[in-house]
This record gives C-alpha cells, structure tokens and sequence, in this order.
C-alpha cells in the first residue's frame, strides 16, 4: 500500500523543536526521510494541492483558487487527470478522501462528508474532523488498497485564530496521537507499504508572509497566523525524491507502476 497523509499547514517551525512530544512525528523522521519543501509557486492550498495529486504546476493545471468568477470551483472544472483517475482506469485500487482542492474537500471512491464544509471553525468541529478521518483511515486501510490518500484540514484554520499560542502545539500532540493510531495498525511492519506525510505549506505570524493569503479581519475574527512557503515532508521507503509537491505524483506513480 502507499498510503499519504496529508496535513494541511503542518510545519517544522513547530514540530521540530517539540519532537519530545510529538512521538510520531519522531518516529516517522527517524525511519524515513524527513525535510522541508521550499514551494516555488505561491503557498495557496487549492493549487497546491492540486499540483501535488495531478503532477502540473498552478500554470499548468490552471487551478489558482476555490472560488472563479464568483462560483465555488469544482472537480469538474480543473481540467486534469488526477493521479487516482488515472491508476482507477489501470485497474488499481484507490482510495482518496477529504483531498482541499476545492471546497468542500473531494473524495475518491469514498463515501466521506467533510466536517463543517471542509472548513472546521470550532473546537467542536476540529474535534470532529480529526476522530472521523482517522477512523475512516484505518477502515480504509483495512481494504488494502493500492494507493490511499487522506488529509486533514483542522491545523490549517487553527493556525490562522491561534498561531503563537499554546493550543497550537496541544493541537499537534493530538494530530500526532492520531497518526500513532494509523501506524500501529501494523502499517510499519509490513516492508512493502510506502508512506508520505506531506503538508501544502508550511505557517507564519500573520504579516510575515510573503503572500498574504487572506484578509486579517475575517467574519470569524482577527487573524493570527498565515501560510509560509515551506512545507513539511517526511517519507518512509519512497525512492522518489519529494523536491516540490508535484513529486508527490510522480513518486506515487513510480511505485505502482507505469
């Protein structure tokens, strides 16, 4: 199985100095590779994400934003192969959920209903999001698919209200709980299972971007926090080097088979 996880925001500038109480994240880098991803193009998730699961640049898949001309964009507007279209038409078993690139997020042979539209405003909803796609990952994985693709979205919103306070760390030990759940299900020990944990970008105070990515008063309050340009990675038995996210597609590919 190859199986990624993304983490939408998840960055070094917070795991790194608190590996001692992130166990997984330590684990994680201490098996595989673990760095960071400069981005080249601007850190906005909807592209980015698309970038990682098609293979193109935002100038190439032409996807730059949730919303074009007024109306919500959707799957059937990017007009691309995503890397699960083309290894289900080969006959590959694949299995995609919650994935940003639009809002709400997209789902691949799944039944999944995003928390909160895709956008988790409240403790209740993050809560939510984090229980519900780690369990959906684990049953997934128990059907043993080729390639499985999960995300969550919750540390992105938290960041923007939060960043620079001790939440935002309690915020990762839980992520980081959770992706212990996903890999004690004996996911490690098996020597052919492949594993990327992949952020779109990484985060920063609110003004210390280089591209500001949102207005700093927002209907749900003041931001805090904004997207940085460097992204977290850490593979475990990837041969592919993960050098921008568009590797992410290619590495996938490279190990199903062409």
């Amino acid at each position: 199985m190859f199986l990624v996880l993304g983490i939408d925001a998840a960055t070094w500038t917070i795991v790194s100095p608190n590996l001692d109480k992130l166990p997984n994240f330590q684990r994680l880098s201490n098996m595989g590779k673990a760095k960071e991803v400069t981005l080249k193009e601007k850190p906005l998730s909807a592209p980015i994400w698309c970038g990682m699961f098609c293979g193109k640049t935002p100038e190439e898949h032409g996807h730059e934003a949730f919303v074009a001309g007024g109306d919500i964009v959707k799957r059937e507007n990017i007009n691309v192969d995503f890397i699960w279209d083309i290894l289900d038409r080969e006959g590959k078993k694949v299995r995609v959920m919650n994935v940003p690139f639009v809002i709400p997020p997209y789902s691949f042979n799944v039944g999944f209903k995003p928390i909160g539209f895709g956008l988790p405003t409240n403790e209740k909803e993050w809560w939510e999001e984090l229980q519900t796609v780690t369990e959906k990952t684990k049953e997934l994985m128990g059907e043993n698919p080729d390639v499985l693709i999960s995300v969550y979205s919750l540390l992105d919103r938290i960041q923007h209200f939060h960043w620079g306070e001790d939440c935002v760390l309690e915020w990762y030990e839980r992520v980081d709980e959770k992706l212990g759940e996903i890999m004690d299900t004996g996911f490690l020990d098996n020597a052919n299972n492949k594993l990327i944990v992949i952020s779109d970008h990484g985060f920063c105070s609110f003004g210390d971007a280089k591209v500001q990515t949102l207005p700093e008063q927002t209907p749900e309050g003041t931001l805090k926090g904004d997207h940085h340009e460097n992204a977290l990675v850490i593979t475990v038995d990837v041969d592919y080097e993960i050098e921008r996210p568009q590797d992410v597609f290619y590495a996938i590919r490279e190990a199903v088979g062409w």
